[in-house]
């Protein structure tokens, strides 16, 4: 069993790593900025924000990994790289001598490669709202990439091109950099799915300091 802290417990995929997680036996700490959203989750429940560091780092405290599912809602994208940057000086504000919580953060599909070889996010028929999102996500995984591995453990998985509600089926298909795409040419996932993966990565430990991605 693992100790989970969790931002952005409320979204659409926040919601689903929250079941996913506690289906399973893990403990988690959903952290918030209102907790009566998560009154009846089951989840313990914590004040905070995953833009301030200190709240980062009292959520942290003798946790196994902190996750952040947060998105930027109808605030500016560049939030995600801020989030990005506190999440990791959240972390290693404890007293070094302790070991430090895992960070897996929840990315874009945006700089992801297709199988033509471009990026994702520079298809010409994206919106430039959706781009500027793409692209945010994009500046958080560089920065992600510039932090040691032996200071943070920390991953980051990109969901499919395609990803909204739908089944759990529990299989998927995962890759680093490049789109998974299936038999048909198409990238999709089920939040569910992808929920599944990310709790797979909680358990597993197996992309330490990469970025992932996923689908079916």
């Amino acid at each position: 069993m693992a100790k989970i802290a969790l931002f952005g417990a409320t979204g659409t995929i926040g919601t689903r790593v929250l079941r996913e997680a506690l289906d399973r036996g893990h403990e988690v700490t959903a952290v918030v900025r209102d907790p009566e959203k998560l009154a009846d989750s089951g989840a313990e429940v914590m004040l905070g924000d995953v833009l301030d560091p200190h709240s980062v780092a009292k959520a942290a405290a003798g946790r196994d990994v902190v996750v952040s599912a947060v998105g930027p809602g109808t605030e500016d994208p560049a939030v995600l790289v801020s989030a990005a940057k506190s999440l990791i000086g959240g972390v290693c504000t404890p007293d070094p001598d302790l070991p430090r919580p895992r960070v897996i953060v929840v990315g874009g599909a945006g700089s992801l490669r297709t199988p033509e070889g471009s990026l994702v996010r520079d298809a010409p028929d994206i919106q430039e709202p959706v781009r500027a999102l793409m692209q945010a996500h994009g500046e958080a995984l560089d920065f992600l990439r510039t932090v040691p591995v032996e200071e943070v453990r920390w991953s980051c998985l990109s969901p499919a091109a395609q990803i909204a509600p739908g089944a759990r089926t529990g299989t998927y298909r995962l890759a680093l950099d490049d789109l998974v795409v299936d038999e048909d040419g198409l990238s999709r996932i089920s939040a569910e799915d992808y929920a599944v993966a990310l709790v797979d990565e909680i358990e597993r430990d197996a992309h330490a300091g990469k970025r992932f991605t996923i689908g079916y």
